[in-house]
């Protein structure tokens, strides 16, 4: 029986129009009313997925940094695992090098080099604020992640993935999107939150529906019992999932759960 579904937002349940629609919310709602625990896990800061929360009813934990950060409803922290200073100030030279966008994110706020189109169409519709100054300007200590941009070259960021992870095996470097390039903590890992928050309940991980579309979401799907891809998920993904849904914009979460988990009996 499942008891928990940890599902990823972007390309998951929202539409890349930022729209949940009606029949999500109503699924989400239902899952909740049954006492299935609903936890978001995302690559997204932690103060841009409160509203999301909100707009579902959700008062579980969230997942946020791509599992190196996890907070309670009130705000306490229960899990982080930030970014070496040493290994960002390395990462932030090469960004400079090789002329890449950076954007920064320390102590859950988000700081960038240049006001340019990139951050501002990363923030557009996604309820964050940045501030724009030289990295040289700040202390680099508890760094949520770094995320180098390009919204052209899918090929360039892959190239990106490529090089960081040979030049610093010992982090977590990811595409999150075809043009996002995250660097992080090798414990913010998606998969590390999930099993954090199931040990927290005593959930096994038979009784785990893990649901996403992007390649941050491999280590997502990892930590289920029942590992879903999306329609539209990146054929990496899709062949680690025991099943593959429909596309987001057809409601690809809520079929999942119908096929998977049966409601009548609450979970407790």
């Amino acid at each position: 029986m499942i008891k928990m579904i940890a599902t990823d937002i972007d390309g998951t349940i929202l539409k890349w129009s930022f729209q949940f629609s009606p029949e999500v919310k109503k699924c989400i709602k239902e899952l909740d009313e049954n006492g299935i625990k609903v936890v978001l896990v995302t690559g997204r800061m932690h103060s841009a997925t409160v509203h999301v929360a909100r707009e579902l009813g959700l008062h579980t934990p969230i997942v946020s940094y791509q599992g190196g950060l996890i907070k309670d409803e009130t705000g306490k922290t229960l899990y982080q695992k930030d970014l070496d200073p040493d290994y960002a100030e390395k990462i932030i030279n090469w960004a400079h090098k090789n002329n890449v966008h950076l954007n920064l994110y320390l102590d859950d706020r988000l700081y960038v080099e240049h006001d340019n189109e990139i951050v501002k169409e990363y923030t557009d519709g996604r309820f964050i604020d940045y501030t724009v100054c030289p990295f040289e300007s700040l202390k680099i200590e508890n760094v949520n992640k770094l995320l180098a941009i390009d919204l052209h070259d899918a090929e360039k960021v892959t190239g990106w993935v490529n090089e960081l992870s040979e030049m610093f095996p010992d982090l977590y470097i990811v595409k999150s999107t075809p043009y996002f390039c995250e660097i992080g903590s090798k414990d913010a890992k998606k998969s590390s939150g999930v099993r954090f928050l199931a040990d927290m309940w005593g959930i096994k991980q038979d009784e785990i529906l893990t649901i996403g579309d992007q390649n941050n979401d491999i280590e997502l799907l990892k930590s289920g019992g029942i590992k879903v891809a999306m329609g539209n998920a990146t054929d990496e993904l899709k062949s680690c999932a025991d099943f593959i849904t429909d596309t987001v914009d057809n409601d690809g979460f809520v079929k999942a759960v119908e096929k998977f988990v049966k409601f009548g009996v609450k979970n407790v």
